[in-house]
């Protein structure tokens, strides 16, 4: 008696168009798969570039225009900036500049609101200055007072009974605003007389100096004196006028 297939097995048996379905994706799945091709085709762009006609842009392809704008607009970009940072430059040079010249504006306009502020204070040290200057220039004797004043040295010297071995007056030496009188002195007395002159010359109401002093000792016990008495006066306008022709044709000969 045959034996007739179960109920499943009929179920599982395949259709004709179902096994050939499953032999046409067998067949597909055994096939190679196709290589990928890269994002960016260097030789195909290589050739394009190769092949571009400069005279008629519009025919180029798409991958050299944007290349070429690409690069057009970085050289500009690179352009501005290197144009930007000399203009920059300069300009930072006219800032520090203008701050320098701020700052020294700013000083001379505190120094002047100083003076401003102290003006009476300097008013009165300068009057004060010029009382002072007129006293010491009253202690300066004239071009006529001269003479009394060597007569007044020499009176000194003699009233403290010192021999005068000599009393030279030198040439006068001009100064800015007085002129410097040298006396060469050799006297000869006791310690204590030569000690009183220059204790008297100093009492003179003129100015007189005692410089290079040199003492030596004489065989009978007495003090030699030898020094350089220098005493001023001050020079008159007519004076003072000539001294400033004679600088200026001094300087004018340098030149």
């Amino acid at each position: 008696m045959m034996k007739l297939p179960s109920l499943s097995a009929i179920f599982k048996r395949k259709s004709a168009v179902e096994r050939m379905a499953d032999k046409q994706a067998v067949n597909v799945k055994a096939e190679p798969a196709a290589p990928k091709k890269p994002l960016i085709d260097f030789q195909q762009l290589a050739m394009d570039f190769k092949t571009l006609d400069p005279k008629d842009p519009g025919l180029w392809p798409l991958a050299p225009r944007i290349i070429i704008l690409l690069g057009l607009f970085c050289a500009l970009l690179a352009a501005a900036w290197g144009f930007g940072a000399i203009g920059w430059s300069v300009q930072l040079e006219e800032l520090e500049a203008k701050k320098n010249q701020e700052a020294k504006h700013k000083e001379d306009w505190l120094n002047k609101k100083r003076q401003a502020v102290n003006l009476d204070e300097y008013r009165r040290q300068l009057a004060e200055i010029d009382r002072s200057f007129g006293a010491l220039l009253k202690q300066l004797p004239n071009k006529a007072e001269m003479g009394d004043m060597l007569v007044d040295i020499n009176k000194a010297a003699q009233a403290r009974g010192l021999s005068v071995e000599l009393f030279k007056p030198g040439g006068e030496g001009p100064r800015e605003f007085y002129a410097e009188v040298p006396i060469t002195l050799n006297l000869i007395g006791s310690y204590h007389d030569i000690g009183a002159f220059t204790g008297d010359l100093a009492k003179l109401p003129r100015i007189v100096t005692l410089n290079d002093i040199g003492l030596s000792t004489n065989a009978n016990g007495s003090l030699a004196l030898r020094t350089t008495a220098k005493t001023f006066r001050y020079l008159d306008e007519a004076e003072l006028a000539n001294q400033r022709k004679a600088q200026q044709a001094a300087k004018g000969g340098k030149k």
